[in-house]
C-alpha cells in the first residue's frame, strides 16, 4: 500500500462541503501541477483553491512533492475539483511543482498512486494528463509525455534496477542498492558496498522505508514501493 500523509498531517482545514462516489463509478487517474515553486505547501494549495477559487476545499484528491511524499487531498472516493466534468469519474493526483520539476521520486509514488487506485477499484482505471481532458498545459509537458507513454516503469527511476532483489542475492545490482542507501543516510558499518543482500543491507533497507512512513515490517526483498521509497529517501538526502 502507499503511504499518505493524512489531512491533519499538514493542518488541512476542514471543507465547507463534499459529496462521494463509488469505485464503480471511477474510470480514470488525472495527473496535475500545482505549476509553482516546489516548496509550496499543500495548506496554502487549500488556501487559495478555497479563499481565492472559493471551492469548499483543496481540489485534488492527492498531492506529491518532489520527494516522493503523498499527501491526502479529498481522498479516494470523494469528488474532486480538478478537471471538471471529470471529477466525479477520476481521482486527482497534483505534483506540487513546476514543468521538469518532477523527480524520479515524484514520479515513482504518483505510479504507486495509480497502482493502488487500480486495486481498490479492482480494474485497470485510465491514465490521463489535465490536458487530455480540457483546454490546458497542465500537467506541463514532462509529466504529460510520461503519462502518454503510459507511466512506463523504465522512466519512474533508476530504483527499477532494484526492484526484485531478495536477501541472498549477489552482484552489482545490490551493490547499487547498498549505494543508494548509503548516500541516503542508512550506514552500512560492517560490509559496506560488498554486493551481498545480508542482514546489515536488509536493516538498512527497512529503516529507508521507515523514514518515507512505511507500516511495512520486512526489509529482505524489495518491491517497486519499496524501491520508490528508497529513491524518495535518497532524493531527500541530496536536497531534491
Amino acid at each position: 500500500m502507499v503511504s499518505i500523509v493524512p489531512r491533519s498531517g499538514w493542518g488541512a482545514r476542514a471543507p465547507r462541503s463534499r459529496s462521494t462516489t463509488s469505485w464503480s463509478q471511477r474510470r480514470g487517474v488525472t495527473v496535475h501541477y500545482s505549476a509553482g515553486p516546489p516548496g509550496q505547501s499543500v495548506r496554502s494549495i487549500q488556501d487559495f483553491h478555497m479563499d481565492g477559487n472559493g471551492w469548499a476545499d483543496i481540489g485534488y484528491n492527492f498531492l506529491v512533492d518532489r520527494s516522493g511524499t503523498a499527501y491526502e487531498g479529498r481522498g479516494w472516493l470523494v469528488v474532486g475539483a480538478h478537471a471538471s466534468p471529470y471529477n466525479t469519474s477520476h481521482i486527482g493526483i497534483c505534483f506540487i511543482g513546476r514543468d521538469g520539476d518532477a523527480t524520479p521520486a515524484a514520479k515513482a509514488t504518483i505510479r504507486a498512486l495509480y497502482d493502488e487506485a487500480n486495486r481498490r477499484a479492482g480494474r485497470t482505471l485510465d491514465k490521463t494528463g489535465h490536458r487530455d481532458l480540457n483546454q490546458t498545459s497542465c500537467p506541463g509537458d514532462d509529466l504529460a509525455a510520461w503519462v502518454r507513454a503510459g507511466m512506463p516503469a523504465d522512466d519512474i527511476s533508476e530504483g527499477d534496477d532494484m526492484v526484485g532483489l531478495a536477501k541472498g542475492d549477489t552482484g552489482e545490482r545490490v551493490k547499487y542498492l547498498q549505494v543508494i542507501l548509503m548516500k541516503a543516510g542508512f550506514d552500512l558499518p560492517e560490509f559496506g558496498a560488498d554486493g551481498h543482500f545480508g542482514d546489515e543491507t536488509a536493516a538498512a533497507v527497512l529503516a529507508a522505508r521507515k523514514s518515507q512512513g512505511s507500516e511495512q515490517d520486512f526489509g529482505d526483498r524489495i518491491t517497486g514501493w519499496a524501491a520508490a521509497q528508497i529513491m524518495a529517501a535518497f532524493a531527500q538526502a541530496q536536497g531534491h
